[in-house]
């Protein structure tokens, strides 16, 4: 399935960049009214500031609220998304869960997306590849990695004034001549 809407960022292990990607585009669109979604196939302790939206067996759906931890959600509420949404869930459970999220949205709404596994789902507007060299667990997305639209080192995230990433008529662009 095509979202036109949706930019979906994964990583090449746990620290590569997701978050701070997601924040950057956040922050470089903050007029877009964004909403942002994390979702983790990890058990997650519930934090206060989530508040739950869904609760089944097999997954959770959350609203951040809190702008004040160093939660990943927190940080991109914290850089202007309009809304952000965590998930708990399960890769076999996961198309489900992201339909109940996208039924949350307003039709056309910019969507930043951190999910490797809904890459193997969905075909979004432009798929982000974050790698790095210093990662603390490396994750096996092999498979993914011919996928995406553009690849990114977080080393370098810093130097980059503007992202070579576009929002226009409700579909996310890869610049690939910034």
């Amino acid at each position: 399935m095509f979202i036109p809407n949706l930019l979906l960022l994964a990583g090449t292990g746990t620290k590569s960049g997701k978050t701070s990607m997601a924040c950057r585009i956040i922050e470089q669109f903050m007029n877009l009214n964004i909403t942002a979604i994390k979702i983790s196939p990890h058990c997650h302790e519930t934090t206060p500031g989530l508040k739950t939206i869904y609760e089944e067996t097999g997954y959770a759906i959350y609203e951040e609220t809190n702008r004040n931890t160093s939660k990943d959600t927190s940080r991109m509420l914290n850089s202007g998304a309009h809304k952000v949404y965590f998930a708990k869930v399960m890769d076999d459970r996961l198309q489900i869960v992201f339909d109940k999220i996208m039924d949350l949205i307003p039709a056309g709404t910019p969507i930043i997306c951190e999910s490797p596994a809904l890459r193997n789902y969905i075909e979004p507007g432009v798929f982000i590849m974050m790698i790095s060299e210093t990662i603390n667990k490396r994750k096996n997305i092999n498979h993914l990695q011919h996928l995406p639209h553009v690849m990114f080192k977080l080393e370098e995230l810093n130097d980059i004034r503007k992202l070579p990433i576009e929002f226009a008529d409700g579909k996310w662009h890869h610049d690939a001549s910034m």
